[in-house]
């Protein structure tokens, strides 16, 4: 049995994100997929004393059908007013200095031209803080086949997979008759019941930021808040 999960590359993603990654034995990055405007890719929100704040990531799109893999970052300003951003808002958090030195380095030696390597580069580095040993793959690695439900049973087959985990959104245009087809069991992640935490500031709790809102708050705790993890 193997368990595979196929999902464009976020931006400092949220923490569903990381129990999809999580839950499975192999995750692809589909960053073959075309690259969308306002949308994760390249942005993200944090929680700050004066609400919520996006994060976004300057990029150059040149091509409506431009695909994520080939979509460049403009300049590395952002770095440092992310950086920043982050600093300001969470500096009194609980575990913001268990984990400061790791983000700031990630920030400031971060010298790659494309979003997608960016991506990559976050979301390996909060799997690691997490303790998340996946194997993270990308679909560029693989052949992709033509046909939305059959590309992902192909990359699901060619990676080895007999089970797919899927988010909630493709509901609506996934054929699982496909995958039952190919031998492959589809199951759905679940993203409802997620317990709250202490968020910083006096605004209503809100789930959908970044999974960096999570860590600096609750540090070695933060699997506890999650839905994929063991805790005692």
């Amino acid at each position: 049995m193997k368990k595979v999960a196929i999902l464009q590359s976020n931006y400092i993603p949220w923490k569903g994100y990381f129990d999809i990654i999580h839950a499975v034995d192999e995750f692809i990055l589909y960053d073959d997929m075309q690259y969308t405007r306002r949308d994760w890719r390249n942005r993200n929100k944090i929680v700050t004393s004066h609400g919520l704040q996006w994060l976004t990531i300057p990029v150059q799109q040149y091509d409506f059908k431009q695909k994520i893999k080939d979509t460049p970052v403009i300049s590395s300003i952002w770095q440092q007013k992310h950086w920043r951003s982050i600093q300001q808002a969470y500096a009194k958090s609980l575990f913001f200095k268990n984990y400061e030195s790791i983000f700031q380095s990630l920030y400031e030696a971060n010298q790659y031209t494309y979003l997608s390597e960016i991506n990559y580069t976050f979301i390996k580095a909060i799997c690691d803080v997490l303790g998340i040993t996946t194997k993270i793959s990308w679909s560029m690695e693989y052949t992709l086949a033509a046909g939305k439900t059959e590309r992902l049973v192909k990359l699901v087959q060619d990676a080895g997979g007999t089970e797919y985990l899927s988010g909630p959104a493709a509901k609506d245009y996934l054929d699982e008759s496909l995958f039952a087809a190919a031998g492959i069991a589809v199951r759905w992640m679940d993203y409802s019941g997620y317990p709250s935490y202490q968020q910083l500031g006096n605004q209503p709790f809100e789930h959908g930021v970044s999974v960096l809102d999570l860590l600096f708050n609750e540090g070695p705790n933060a699997p506890k808040f999650m839905k994929t993890f063991s805790t005692p």
